[in-house]
């Protein structure tokens, strides 16, 4: 973190609880900085009907806060939540494909609806993912990947805008997370001990494919093996399935790996054995290409990302990719096929490539990441 980035800047802290935003608040105080906090309140709808933990998070954040002689204001979102990105998740599984809520989140959510409501007052966003900045002598501000592989979260937020990227500011992220645990443990922070949050930033304890059923129901269909077209079972909903799945299918004469869904007529294709090569992909093409690199005087809010790449993008020879939250990269060459579309080049076989996953690209040492596009057909 460049103090001197930070020299007569407002800044604000999105504190939600746990203690990775609480360390934030604390390499702040360290500066002698006082920022804002927030704590925005994206909850289940009908509070009474779902499990969640919204009530223990906002404690925490308020002790912090206090603890830190800082301001702590809730913000609600939970209508722009719903409105956006619970929307874009079930148009995207009742095409048959495969979404990614907490990117939307970060884009729509937390540098979007937050900076639309509060945000806009202060210069910089301060949050506590695992991802670092950099600017280049151009004056572009790449997003940089973590020390920390296991934690890294650049892929999670590989689709926000130039303008937020400018805006975002990561203290702790040029740590891994046993430091981060060892501070909050000898400044003895409220959640020090505290166990990390796990799956969809919105649903605590809540079942994912629970929530699907809410929404979409049930969609009965039938299940075929792709080599034989023999028929071996029925599945409930194709939502309810994601390609290169093999745990949770309930066929019997297993195993099965999910390989292909065919929406029109609602067949859920599988392939028998423990590795089959069906579930495998070498080359697949990814479109809505979104660039990263914020450039140094960025558009006015409310508009998109820019639709060419900034200088230095790197796009031309080899590069890394990720297609889900992992630690590792993969090396590839890219190929552009025009209007923000490109085809992937793997270097080896992917397990589990699914269309409307997002492949995050970064350059070849995998440090910058240079953009993201939506896998596709």
């Amino acid at each position: 973190m460049n103090t001197k980035e930070l020299e007569g800047k407002r800044i604000a802290v999105l504190l939600s609880g746990g203690v990775d935003s609480s360390v934030v608040v604390y390499e702040l105080a360290q500066l002698g900085l006082h920022p804002d906090c927030f704590y925005i309140k994206i909850g289940p709808e009908e509070a009474e009907e779902w499990d969640c933990s919204s009530e223990e998070d906002l404690e925490m954040a308020t002790a912090v806060a206090a603890r830190y002689g800082c301001h702590l204001e809730v913000v609600d979102c939970h209508r722009e939540y719903w409105d956006e990105v619970t929307r874009y998740t079930m148009n995207k599984v009742r095409a048959g494909l495969t979404p990614n809520p907490d990117v939307m989140c970060n884009r729509l959510i937390k540098f979007g609806a937050f900076d639309a409501k509060r945000g806009h007052d202060y210069d910089l966003i301060a949050t506590g993912h695992y991802a670092q900045t950099e600017t280049d002598e151009a004056g572009y501000k790449w997003l940089t990947t973590s020390p920390d592989p296991v934690k890294d979260q650049t892929d999670f937020l590989a689709q926000i805008y130039d303008w937020q990227l400018r805006k975002a500011l990561f203290p702790i992220g040029h740590y891994v997370k046993d430091e981060v645990r060892q501070i909050a443990e000898r400044e003895h922070l409220v959640n020090a001990h505290r166990r990390d949050s796990q799956g969809i930033c919105f649903l605590g304890k809540i079942n994912y494919n629970d929530y699907l059923r809410r929404y979409l129901g049930e969609q009965p269909g039938d299940v075929v093996e792709l080599e034989t077209g023999r028929r071996i079972g029925q599945h409930r909903g194709l939502w309810f399935h994601t390609i290169g799945q093999r745990h949770g299918l309930g066929f019997g004469g297993g195993p099965w790996f999910v390989v292909k869904k065919d929406v029109h007529l609602n067949i859920l294709y599988v392939s028998h054995g423990y590795d089959p090569q069906t579930a495998y992909s070498s080359e697949f093409r990814i479109h809505d290409w979104h660039p990263m690199g914020a450039p140094p005087q960025s558009p006015p809010r409310g508009g998109g990302g820019r639709t060419v790449l900034p200088p230095s993008g790197g796009m031309g020879g080899a590069i890394t990719f990720k297609i889900r939250h992992t630690p590792e990269y993969h090396p590839a060459r890219l190929q552009s096929v025009g209007d923000g579309c490109y085809v992937v080049h793997s270097a080896h076989p992917i397990h589990g490539v699914a269309p409307g996953q997002f492949c995050v690209v970064y350059d070849e040492h995998h440090h910058r990441c240079l953009g993201s596009g939506e896998i596709t057909v």
